[in-house]
């Protein structure tokens, strides 16, 4: 890929092309339990290369405003937020959550000319999500399955990933490395052990792909081998332009992932396990709540309205790498827990891969069709030929899936009709 095509994909700050097609979609920002009460504590985000700040106002409105104050540029994160708005600490002008200016003591008059920059905001799976693209082009919620159940049904976490959100997606969209990287720990990871998929998963690392292109992004068709009549199926999904959803498990809860750009060199890698048929269980939210399965441990503290998020397995420590665990066959690579063992990897890359450098294979379709998608729908929106793909929320109403299909049965023509509207069929796994 030359370094044109590979800057457009990488790069999300203000005014580029690719951050000018996320920008289309609403994202989400934190959760809202970082801003649990009216008139709590703001909290730093960047997003997209722009820092901001998040408040709930007295009335309980989430918000998403810019940082600085727009008279002398100082932090709004030492400001009062109180009375529905942020006072700045500096000279006391105060902003509301729509960024309008409602006071400057030192001249009530200059008011309207001291507004910043604001994004609409709106709270769905206990996320405070917000909408940063042009008013006039604000599409409909999402309709992704585990942003429309109720909160006992779905458990979500954010990490700090301290990479370029694109090779952090694309492990997301790989699933051929499931038989190397997590082969030992999903014998004993609760989200995971005692499933028949497993066996189908280590026994055939040659992992075979049929990729199809949908209205929603892409579906991965993994075939491996399953009994001597049968392949196993596993049926990835990629909503345009960071929803991946992983095929489940046996009868253990589903999952899925959002990566979210911070900046060009680091994102938030959120992680969803969710039941659409009942709440989860005690002891499911117990293993979610310790890090197990997509989830991780923390760093001391760093999981605190405000903080950093980071995993408590990180680059500063060769991520608690275990060289007799790895000798041992306990952990592939050393590095226990999926989302430390993929994040190792993939940070590994640099902050930034040089995707000029790298060879790719066949099991890598699905990458190089996911980039092709991203810049397609980048240029196409620069020329103001196409709007991005997937806006409209009906485009999101799909499930990955695990299935043992016949060897000689198209697994497209069993997803045209097992997969059309997957929320309105039963769970499909093995």
């Amino acid at each position: 890929m030359d370094k044109t095509m590979a800057d457009t994909l990488v790069r999300t700050g203000p005014g580029t092309l690719m951050g000018n097609v996320m920008r289309r979609y609403w994202v989400p920002v934190l959760q809202a339990n970082e801003i649990a009460e009216p008139d709590c504590p703001p909290v730093k985000v960047q997003i997209l290369g722009e820092k901001l700040l998040a408040f709930r106002d007295t009335e309980g409105k989430a918000a998403l405003i810019s940082e600085f104050c727009s008279h002398r540029g100082v932090s709004l994160y030492f400001g009062r937020n109180e009375e529905n708005g942020i006072r700045c600490a500096y000279h006391g002008l105060k902003f509301d959550r729509d960024g309008n200016c409602v006071d400057v003591p030192s001249a009530p008059q200059a008011c309207k000319a001291m507004g910043i920059t604001a994004y609409p905001c709106m709270e769905m799976a206990g996320l405070v999500w917000a909408y940063m693209g042009p008013k006039d082009k604000m599409p409909a919620p999402p309709d992704v399955e585990w942003c429309t159940l109720p909160p006992s049904h779905v458990f979500v976490s954010k990490r700090l990933q301290e990479c370029n959100y694109l090779q952090a997606m694309e492990g997301g969209i790989d699933t051929s490395h499931v038989s190397y990287v997590h082969r030992y720990e999903v014998d004993t990871d609760p989200m995971h052990q005692g499933t028949k998929a497993l066996d189908y998963i280590k026994a055939d690392g040659n992992v075979i792909f049929d990729i199809e292109k949908t209205p929603f992004g892409l579906t991965l068709f993994g075939r491996r081998n399953g009994d001597a009549d049968t392949y196993y199926w596993r049926v990835t999904q990629y909503l345009f332009p960071w929803y991946t959803l992983i095929p489940p498990f046996g009868d253990h809860s589903l999952a899925g992932h959002v990566w979210v750009p911070i900046d060009d060199h680091s994102c938030w890698a959120w992680s969803i396990n969710f039941r659409p048929d009942r709440p989860l269980s005690d002891e499911e939210m117990a293993d979610l709540e310790a890090g197990k399965g997509i989830h991780c441990e923390y760093e001391a503290g760093s999981n605190q309205p405000g903080g950093t998020f980071r995993p408590k397995a990180n680059k500063d420590n060769d991520y608690l790498m275990d060289r007799q665990a790895q000798k041992d066959k306990r952990a592939y690579s050393g590095v226990f827990g999926f989302a430390v063992q993929d994040s190792s990897l993939q940070e590994s890359m640099g902050l930034i891969q040089n995707l000029s450098d790298e060879k790719l294979l066949p099991t890598d379709r699905a990458i190089v069709m996911a980039r092709r998608m991203l810049l397609e729908a980048a240029n196409a929106l620069e020329q103001e030929q196409a709007d991005p793909p997937a806006l409209a929320a009906d485009k999101q109403r799909v499930r990955a899936a695990g299935v043992l299909l016949p060897r000689d049965q198209d697994p497209q023509d069993w997803a045209a009709v097992h997969l059309a509207d997957g929320k309105d069929q039963p769970v499909y796994t093995i």
